[in-house]
C-alpha cells in the first residue's frame, strides 16, 4: 500500500511494507540496489516499524525518478 499527501512541491510517500520486512533492512536495500535514500519507519518510533517514508522534502521530478528506480529493481516481486 502507498499513502501520499501533497504539500506544495513535496510529495511524502509512505509504504506499508510486506509483513516481516524490517524497515531498516528495506532502507539499506534501497540504498544499495536503487541508490535511493529514505527514512525507515522505525525512526518514528516502534509504531513506525513496517513502514518506509520515501520523501517529505524532495521535488516532484526527483521523487518520480526514485519511484521508477524502485519499480525497475522489482523489490516486491
Amino acid at each position: 500500500e502507498i499513502y501520499t499527501l501533497s504539500l506544495h512541491d513535496a510529495l511524502p510517500i509512505w509504504w506499508k511494507l510486506p509483513d516481516g520486512l524490517d524497515s531498516m533492512r528495506f532502507s539499506d536495500t534501497l540504498l544499495e540496489r536503487c541508490r535511493v535514500v529514505g527514512t525507515p519507519g522505525v525512526g518514528f518510533g516502534p509504531g513506525g516499524e513496517g513502514y518506509f517514508r520515501l520523501t517529505a522534502f524532495g521535488d516532484r521530478e526527483r521523487t518520480k525518478e526514485a519511484v521508477e528506480r524502485i519499480r525497475q529493481a522489482e523489490l516486491f516481486a
